[in-house]
């Protein structure tokens, strides 16, 4: 089931690549959150994507906005990606694939006359107060970051 916009984000509790946990709801009142799914860890279009978002990564901070990735890779994977491409936003673990279904990014594609499961490359923009302001599925990566960070500065302008 695809989100839709003005709809409550889900919260959630997931480890980052320290195994830390970042519970979402940590965050309503406080900032806007950016949260963009990923399919995998050291993909060139999810590197890409990925080290586009750290390098505006003080852009979305001085927009009160906090980034998070989340790809079902596990932390260890996370940490070695974060380290060899100096990403410095956090990355989230969602081994499981919970937080994906709950988002509607665990979609079917058919390969080969075959349905196989996969992460859609999604992105969701939640405001301060946990709605939904921004519910972007299927994005192509290239200048994804921009767009996003353009969209958060209308939503405080």
């Amino acid at each position: 089931m695809l989100l839709k916009v003005g709809e409550k984000a889900p919260t959630f509790a997931l480890p980052d690549a320290d195994m830390e946990t970042v519970d979402l709801a940590s965050y309503l009142g406080k900032k806007h959150v950016v949260l963009f799914f990923y399919a995998k860890d050291g993909t060139p279009c999810c590197t890409k994507e990925a080290t586009d978002f750290s390098d505006h990564e003080e852009d979305f901070n001085e927009q009160d906005c906090l980034l998070f990735g989340i790809s079902r890779d596990d932390c260890l994977k996370h940490a070695e990606f974060r380290d060899k491409e100096g990403i410095g936003l956090e990355l989230l673990s969602d081994t499981e694939g919970t937080v994906c279904k709950q988002y509607g990014v665990w979609q079917a594609k058919e390969v080969d006359g075959h349905k196989k499961f996969g992460v859609a490359r999604s992105t969701f923009i939640i405001d301060r107060s946990g709605v939904i302001r921004h519910a972007l599925y299927n994005v192509n990566y290239k200048g994804h970051a921009l767009d996003v960070l353009r969209l958060v500065k209308e939503m405080n302008s």
